[in-house]
Protein backbone atom coordinates (compact mmCIF):
# COMPACT_ATOMS: atom_id res chain seq x y z
CA UNK A 1 0.00 0.00 0.00
CA UNK A 2 1.55 3.27 -1.18
CA UNK A 3 1.12 6.30 1.09
CA UNK A 4 3.33 8.65 -0.91
CA UNK A 5 1.32 11.93 -1.00
CA UNK A 6 0.06 13.15 -4.35
CA UNK A 7 0.28 16.76 -5.54
CA UNK A 8 -3.00 17.79 -3.89
CA UNK A 9 -2.01 16.26 -0.57
CA UNK A 10 1.39 17.93 -0.69
CA UNK A 11 -0.33 21.28 -1.32
CA UNK A 12 -2.63 20.76 1.69
CA UNK A 13 0.33 19.81 3.88
CA UNK A 14 2.44 22.79 2.76
CA UNK A 15 -0.44 25.27 3.17
CA UNK A 16 -1.28 23.96 6.63
CA UNK A 17 2.37 23.87 7.70
CA UNK A 18 2.90 27.47 6.62
CA UNK A 19 -0.28 28.62 8.37
CA UNK A 20 0.66 26.88 11.63
CA UNK A 21 4.13 28.39 11.69
CA UNK A 22 3.17 31.90 10.60
CA UNK A 23 -0.22 32.41 12.25
CA UNK A 24 -0.55 30.01 15.17
CA UNK A 25 2.84 29.28 16.72
CA UNK A 26 3.56 32.97 17.50
CA UNK A 27 0.65 32.86 19.99
CA UNK A 28 1.84 29.75 21.86
CA UNK A 29 3.68 31.59 24.62
CA UNK A 30 0.71 33.85 25.38
CA UNK A 31 -1.68 30.89 25.65
CA UNK A 32 0.72 29.05 27.95
CA UNK A 33 1.27 32.14 30.10
CA UNK A 34 -2.37 33.28 30.40
CA UNK A 35 -4.14 29.94 30.07
CA UNK A 36 -6.49 31.30 27.44
CA UNK A 37 -6.72 32.37 23.82
CA UNK A 38 -8.21 35.84 23.55
CA UNK A 39 -11.59 35.66 21.80
CA UNK A 40 -10.79 38.51 19.40
CA UNK A 41 -7.53 36.78 18.44
CA UNK A 42 -9.39 33.50 17.94
CA UNK A 43 -11.91 35.19 15.61
CA UNK A 44 -9.10 36.88 13.66
CA UNK A 45 -7.25 33.57 13.25
CA UNK A 46 -10.49 31.83 12.27
CA UNK A 47 -11.09 34.39 9.50
CA UNK A 48 -7.53 33.87 8.25
CA UNK A 49 -8.05 30.10 8.22
CA UNK A 50 -11.26 30.55 6.21
CA UNK A 51 -9.44 32.72 3.66
CA UNK A 52 -6.65 30.12 3.47
CA UNK A 53 -9.20 27.40 2.68
CA UNK A 54 -8.33 25.42 5.82
CA UNK A 55 -11.55 25.90 7.78
CA UNK A 56 -13.94 22.92 7.81
CA UNK A 57 -11.65 21.19 5.33
CA UNK A 58 -12.94 17.80 6.47
CA UNK A 59 -16.55 18.54 5.48
CA UNK A 60 -18.06 17.86 2.01
CA UNK A 61 -17.67 20.47 -0.71
CA UNK A 62 -21.41 20.57 -1.47
CA UNK A 63 -22.06 22.16 1.95
CA UNK A 64 -19.15 24.58 1.78
CA UNK A 65 -16.38 22.42 3.25
CA UNK A 66 -13.00 21.57 1.82
CA UNK A 67 -14.03 18.07 0.77
CA UNK A 68 -10.84 16.37 1.93
CA UNK A 69 -10.77 12.59 1.97
CA UNK A 70 -9.89 11.04 5.31
CA UNK A 71 -6.22 10.38 4.51
CA UNK A 72 -5.62 13.94 3.33
CA UNK A 73 -7.48 15.23 6.38
CA UNK A 74 -5.18 13.24 8.64
CA UNK A 75 -2.10 14.59 6.87
CA UNK A 76 -3.49 18.04 7.61
CA UNK A 77 -4.10 17.06 11.24
CA UNK A 78 -0.47 16.02 11.60
CA UNK A 79 0.63 19.53 10.64
CA UNK A 80 -1.90 21.16 12.97
CA UNK A 81 -0.58 18.94 15.75
CA UNK A 82 2.68 20.88 15.76
CA UNK A 83 1.01 23.61 17.82
CA UNK A 84 -1.15 23.74 20.93
CA UNK A 85 -4.67 22.38 20.95
CA UNK A 86 -6.35 25.69 21.82
CA UNK A 87 -4.79 27.40 18.82
CA UNK A 88 -5.44 24.70 16.27
CA UNK A 89 -9.01 23.90 17.39
CA UNK A 90 -10.26 27.47 17.80
CA UNK A 91 -8.62 28.81 14.66
CA UNK A 92 -8.93 25.89 12.24
CA UNK A 93 -12.14 24.13 13.17
CA UNK A 94 -12.87 20.70 11.77
CA UNK A 95 -16.58 20.26 12.57
CA UNK A 96 -17.63 16.85 13.79
CA UNK A 97 -18.84 14.65 10.92
CA UNK A 98 -21.73 13.73 13.20
CA UNK A 99 -23.35 16.95 11.99
CA UNK A 100 -23.85 15.35 8.59
CA UNK A 101 -26.82 13.64 10.24
CA UNK A 102 -28.59 17.04 10.29
CA UNK A 103 -31.84 17.04 8.33
CA UNK A 104 -34.44 19.62 7.35
CA UNK A 105 -34.16 22.92 9.20
CA UNK A 106 -31.17 21.56 11.16
CA UNK A 107 -29.04 22.01 8.07
CA UNK A 108 -29.75 25.75 7.88
CA UNK A 109 -29.70 26.31 11.62
CA UNK A 110 -26.67 24.20 12.60
CA UNK A 111 -24.77 22.38 9.84
CA UNK A 112 -24.24 25.09 7.24
CA UNK A 113 -23.43 27.94 9.69
CA UNK A 114 -20.92 25.67 11.43
CA UNK A 115 -19.15 24.83 8.19
CA UNK A 116 -19.12 28.53 7.29
CA UNK A 117 -17.55 29.48 10.63
CA UNK A 118 -20.60 31.38 11.92
CA UNK A 119 -21.42 28.84 14.63
CA UNK A 120 -19.30 26.44 16.71
CA UNK A 121 -20.32 23.10 18.20
CA UNK A 122 -19.10 21.05 21.11
CA UNK A 123 -19.88 17.44 22.01
CA UNK A 124 -21.23 16.21 25.34
CA UNK A 125 -20.95 12.51 26.15
CA UNK A 126 -18.85 11.97 29.26
CA UNK A 127 -20.47 11.90 32.70
CA UNK A 128 -19.04 11.75 36.23
CA UNK A 129 -20.28 8.20 36.84
CA UNK A 130 -20.26 6.72 33.33
CA UNK A 131 -16.83 7.58 31.89
CA UNK A 132 -16.17 5.42 28.84
CA UNK A 133 -19.40 3.45 29.38
CA UNK A 134 -21.67 5.35 27.01
CA UNK A 135 -24.53 2.93 27.66
CA UNK A 136 -24.25 3.73 31.36
CA UNK A 137 -24.96 7.45 31.03
CA UNK A 138 -27.54 8.87 33.41
CA UNK A 139 -28.47 12.11 31.69
CA UNK A 140 -32.10 11.58 30.67
CA UNK A 141 -34.33 13.10 28.04
CA UNK A 142 -38.03 12.46 28.64
CA UNK A 143 -40.87 13.28 26.28
CA UNK A 144 -43.31 15.95 27.45
CA UNK A 145 -45.86 16.60 24.75
CA UNK A 146 -43.95 17.49 21.61
CA UNK A 147 -40.82 18.48 23.59
CA UNK A 148 -38.01 16.66 25.34
CA UNK A 149 -37.04 17.57 28.89
CA UNK A 150 -33.38 16.95 29.77
CA UNK A 151 -31.99 16.35 33.25
CA UNK A 152 -28.47 15.28 34.23
CA UNK A 153 -24.81 16.28 34.30
CA UNK A 154 -22.00 16.08 31.78
CA UNK A 155 -18.37 16.85 32.55
CA UNK A 156 -15.00 17.13 30.78
CA UNK A 157 -16.82 18.94 27.95
CA UNK A 158 -14.26 20.83 25.89
CA UNK A 159 -14.44 24.43 24.60
CA UNK A 160 -18.02 25.17 25.66
CA UNK A 161 -16.86 28.77 26.15
CA UNK A 162 -16.26 29.07 22.40
CA UNK A 163 -19.40 27.15 21.38
CA UNK A 164 -22.90 28.18 20.34
CA UNK A 165 -24.53 24.79 20.70
CA UNK A 166 -23.99 21.29 22.03
CA UNK A 167 -24.34 17.89 20.40
CA UNK A 168 -25.70 16.13 23.46
CA UNK A 169 -26.06 12.40 24.05
CA UNK A 170 -28.75 11.39 26.53
CA UNK A 171 -30.66 8.26 27.53
CA UNK A 172 -34.21 8.19 26.18
CA UNK A 173 -35.20 4.66 27.14
CA UNK A 174 -33.79 1.17 27.60
CA UNK A 175 -32.81 -1.69 25.31
CA UNK A 176 -32.49 -5.34 26.21
CA UNK A 177 -29.10 -6.77 25.39
CA UNK A 178 -28.43 -10.11 23.78
CA UNK A 179 -28.11 -13.08 26.17
CA UNK A 180 -25.06 -13.07 28.41
CA UNK A 181 -22.90 -16.11 28.97
CA UNK A 182 -25.02 -17.25 31.90
CA UNK A 183 -28.24 -17.10 29.90
CA UNK A 184 -29.49 -13.92 31.57
CA UNK A 185 -30.36 -10.68 29.84
CA UNK A 186 -29.72 -7.18 31.07
CA UNK A 187 -31.04 -3.78 30.13
CA UNK A 188 -28.96 -0.83 29.00
CA UNK A 189 -29.66 2.78 28.12
CA UNK A 190 -31.05 3.66 24.72
CA UNK A 191 -29.11 6.73 23.54
CA UNK A 192 -30.37 9.64 21.46
CA UNK A 193 -28.40 12.64 20.14
CA UNK A 194 -29.78 16.19 20.47
CA UNK A 195 -28.81 19.65 19.26
CA UNK A 196 -29.00 21.99 22.25
CA UNK A 197 -28.21 25.71 22.16
CA UNK A 198 -25.90 26.81 24.98
CA UNK A 199 -28.39 29.51 26.08
CA UNK A 200 -31.24 27.02 26.56
CA UNK A 201 -33.15 27.70 29.81
CA UNK A 202 -32.49 24.95 32.33
CA UNK A 203 -28.89 24.47 31.18
CA UNK A 204 -26.12 25.85 33.37
CA UNK A 205 -22.53 25.92 32.11
CA UNK A 206 -20.12 25.58 35.03
CA UNK A 207 -16.31 25.82 35.16
CA UNK A 208 -14.63 22.45 34.83
CA UNK A 209 -11.35 21.20 36.23
CA UNK A 210 -7.84 22.61 35.95
CA UNK A 211 -5.92 20.27 33.68
CA UNK A 212 -2.16 20.06 33.19
CA UNK A 213 -2.74 19.27 29.52
CA UNK A 214 -3.73 21.69 26.75
CA UNK A 215 -3.78 25.06 28.49
CA UNK A 216 -6.37 27.38 27.01
CA UNK A 217 -8.49 24.48 25.81
CA UNK A 218 -10.71 24.36 28.86
CA UNK A 219 -13.25 21.80 29.98
CA UNK A 220 -16.65 22.52 31.52
CA UNK A 221 -19.51 20.92 33.43
CA UNK A 222 -22.99 21.00 31.90
CA UNK A 223 -25.85 20.84 34.40
CA UNK A 224 -29.25 20.13 32.85
CA UNK A 225 -32.19 20.79 35.17
CA UNK A 226 -35.37 20.39 33.18
CA UNK A 227 -33.92 21.92 30.03
CA UNK A 228 -36.62 21.80 27.36
CA UNK A 229 -35.88 21.28 23.66
CA UNK A 230 -38.31 20.73 20.77
CA UNK A 231 -38.82 17.43 18.97
CA UNK A 232 -36.82 18.68 15.98
CA UNK A 233 -33.74 18.96 18.22
CA UNK A 234 -33.20 15.20 17.80
CA UNK A 235 -30.14 14.55 15.63
CA UNK A 236 -30.77 11.44 13.56
CA UNK A 237 -33.34 9.01 14.92
CA UNK A 238 -34.59 8.55 18.46
CA UNK A 239 -32.63 5.71 20.04
CA UNK A 240 -29.97 5.73 17.30
CA UNK A 241 -27.51 7.96 19.13
CA UNK A 242 -25.17 5.12 20.03
CA UNK A 243 -24.75 4.20 16.38
CA UNK A 244 -24.16 7.83 15.49
CA UNK A 245 -21.64 8.19 18.32
CA UNK A 246 -19.59 5.13 17.41
CA UNK A 247 -19.43 6.26 13.78
CA UNK A 248 -18.16 9.67 14.88
CA UNK A 249 -15.65 8.21 17.34
CA UNK A 250 -13.83 6.47 14.50
CA UNK A 251 -12.62 9.56 12.66
CA UNK A 252 -12.17 11.46 15.92
CA UNK A 253 -9.79 8.81 17.23
CA UNK A 254 -7.86 9.03 13.98
CA UNK A 255 -7.77 12.80 14.42
CA UNK A 256 -6.21 12.34 17.85
CA UNK A 257 -3.66 9.92 16.39
CA UNK A 258 -2.66 12.28 13.60
CA UNK A 259 -2.24 15.34 15.83
CA UNK A 260 -0.09 13.23 18.18
CA UNK A 261 2.15 12.39 15.23
CA UNK A 262 2.69 16.09 14.56
CA UNK A 263 3.61 16.79 18.16
CA UNK A 264 5.90 13.77 18.30
CA UNK A 265 7.69 14.93 15.15
CA UNK A 266 8.20 18.39 16.65
CA UNK A 267 9.68 16.81 19.79
CA UNK A 268 11.99 14.66 17.68
CA UNK A 269 13.11 17.64 15.61
CA UNK A 270 13.96 19.55 18.79
CA UNK A 271 15.86 16.56 20.14
CA UNK A 272 17.86 16.11 16.93
CA UNK A 273 18.73 19.81 16.83
CA UNK A 274 19.87 19.73 20.43
CA UNK A 275 21.87 16.53 19.90
CA UNK A 276 23.78 18.23 17.08
CA UNK A 277 24.41 21.59 18.80
CA UNK A 278 25.00 20.51 22.39
CA UNK A 279 28.61 19.58 23.03
CA UNK A 280 30.05 17.73 25.98
CA UNK A 281 33.51 16.23 26.44
CA UNK A 282 34.65 17.76 23.16
CA UNK A 283 31.93 16.34 20.88
CA UNK A 284 28.22 16.70 20.12
CA UNK A 285 26.05 14.56 22.38
CA UNK A 286 24.44 13.03 19.29
CA UNK A 287 27.61 11.03 18.74
CA UNK A 288 27.00 9.17 21.96
CA UNK A 289 25.07 5.95 21.48
CA UNK A 290 23.03 6.69 24.57
CA UNK A 291 21.54 9.62 22.66
CA UNK A 292 21.78 8.49 19.04
CA UNK A 293 20.00 5.19 19.70
CA UNK A 294 17.18 7.05 21.43
CA UNK A 295 16.80 9.22 18.34
CA UNK A 296 16.68 6.12 16.13
CA UNK A 297 13.99 4.53 18.31
CA UNK A 298 11.95 7.74 18.32
CA UNK A 299 12.04 8.07 14.53
CA UNK A 300 11.15 4.40 14.05
CA UNK A 301 8.20 4.59 16.44
CA UNK A 302 6.82 7.71 14.71
CA UNK A 303 7.10 6.05 11.30
CA UNK A 304 5.34 2.90 12.51
CA UNK A 305 2.51 4.85 14.14
CA UNK A 306 2.17 6.98 11.00
CA UNK A 307 1.75 3.93 8.78
CA UNK A 308 -0.94 2.53 11.08
CA UNK A 309 -2.77 5.87 10.97
CA UNK A 310 -2.54 6.31 7.21
CA UNK A 311 -3.72 2.71 6.68
CA UNK A 312 -6.76 3.18 8.93
CA UNK A 313 -7.62 6.44 7.16
CA UNK A 314 -7.29 4.81 3.75
CA UNK A 315 -9.71 2.06 4.80
CA UNK A 316 -12.28 4.71 5.73
CA UNK A 317 -11.87 6.29 2.31
CA UNK A 318 -12.69 3.04 0.49
CA UNK A 319 -15.74 2.38 2.65
CA UNK A 320 -14.10 -0.21 4.89
CA UNK A 321 -13.88 1.64 8.20
CA UNK A 322 -12.17 -0.78 10.56
CA UNK A 323 -12.55 -0.19 14.30
CA UNK A 324 -9.57 -2.42 15.02
CA UNK A 325 -7.31 -0.54 12.60
CA UNK A 326 -8.43 2.77 14.12
CA UNK A 327 -7.82 1.46 17.65
CA UNK A 328 -4.32 0.35 16.67
CA UNK A 329 -3.61 3.79 15.18
CA UNK A 330 -4.77 5.69 18.26
CA UNK A 331 -3.04 3.33 20.67
CA UNK A 332 0.24 3.45 18.77
CA UNK A 333 0.28 7.20 18.08
CA UNK A 334 -0.69 8.32 21.59
CA UNK A 335 1.76 6.02 23.32
CA UNK A 336 4.48 6.90 20.80
CA UNK A 337 3.98 10.59 21.58
CA UNK A 338 4.36 9.90 25.31
CA UNK A 339 7.62 8.00 24.79
CA UNK A 340 9.05 10.44 22.24
CA UNK A 341 8.21 13.48 24.38
CA UNK A 342 9.83 11.87 27.42
CA UNK A 343 12.95 10.87 25.49
CA UNK A 344 13.27 14.30 23.87
CA UNK A 345 13.02 15.93 27.29
CA UNK A 346 15.63 13.55 28.68
CA UNK A 347 18.04 14.38 25.86
CA UNK A 348 17.67 18.08 26.69
CA UNK A 349 18.40 17.44 30.35
CA UNK A 350 17.26 20.07 32.83
CA UNK A 351 16.44 22.62 30.12
CA UNK A 352 13.78 20.26 28.80
CA UNK A 353 11.65 20.98 31.87
CA UNK A 354 11.92 24.75 31.53
CA UNK A 355 9.08 26.62 29.83
CA UNK A 356 11.54 28.50 27.61
CA UNK A 357 11.24 25.43 25.37
CA UNK A 358 7.98 23.84 24.12
CA UNK A 359 9.09 20.38 25.26
CA UNK A 360 7.61 20.58 28.74
CA UNK A 361 4.27 21.55 27.15
CA UNK A 362 4.44 18.71 24.66
CA UNK A 363 5.29 16.36 27.53
CA UNK A 364 2.34 17.60 29.63
CA UNK A 365 -0.10 17.66 26.73
CA UNK A 366 0.81 14.11 25.75
CA UNK A 367 -0.68 12.66 28.91
CA UNK A 368 -4.34 13.29 28.10
CA UNK A 369 -4.12 11.69 24.65
CA UNK A 370 -4.08 8.20 26.18
CA UNK A 371 -7.29 9.01 28.04
CA UNK A 372 -9.76 11.01 25.98
CA UNK A 373 -11.66 9.67 22.97
CA UNK A 374 -11.21 6.18 24.37
CA UNK A 375 -8.44 5.24 26.79
CA UNK A 376 -5.53 3.03 25.79
CA UNK A 377 -7.28 0.24 27.69
CA UNK A 378 -10.41 0.70 25.56
CA UNK A 379 -8.29 0.51 22.39
CA UNK A 380 -6.61 -2.67 23.63
CA UNK A 381 -10.05 -4.11 24.40
CA UNK A 382 -11.22 -3.41 20.83
CA UNK A 383 -8.08 -4.99 19.36
CA UNK A 384 -8.08 -8.07 21.57
CA UNK A 385 -11.82 -8.60 21.10
CA UNK A 386 -11.36 -8.76 17.33
CA UNK A 387 -8.59 -11.34 17.76
CA UNK A 388 -10.64 -13.51 20.10
CA UNK A 389 -13.86 -13.30 18.08
CA UNK A 390 -12.03 -14.52 15.01
CA UNK A 391 -11.39 -17.76 16.91
CA UNK A 392 -14.84 -17.97 18.47
CA UNK A 393 -13.69 -16.52 21.80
Amino acid sequence: MDFEPDDEQRAVVETTRAFVRKELMPHEEEVERTGRLDLDVAIELRNKAIRAGLYAANMPEDIGGGGLDTLTWMLMERELGHTGFALQMFAVARPSPILLACAGAQREDYLLPTVAGDRVECLAMTEPEAGSDLRGMRTRAVRDGSDWVITGTKHFISHVDHSDYIVLFAATGEDETSPAGDGTRRRQAQITAFLVDTDTPGLEVLPGYRSVSHRGYDNFVLAFDGARVPADAVLGEVGAGFSVATTWLGTTRLQVAATCLGRAQRALDLAVGHAVSRRQFGTSIGRNQGVSFQLADMATAIEAASLLTWRAASLVDVGRQDDTAIAMAKLSATETLAKVADSALQIHGGMGLMDELPLERIWRDARVERIWDGTSEIQRHIISRSLLRARGG
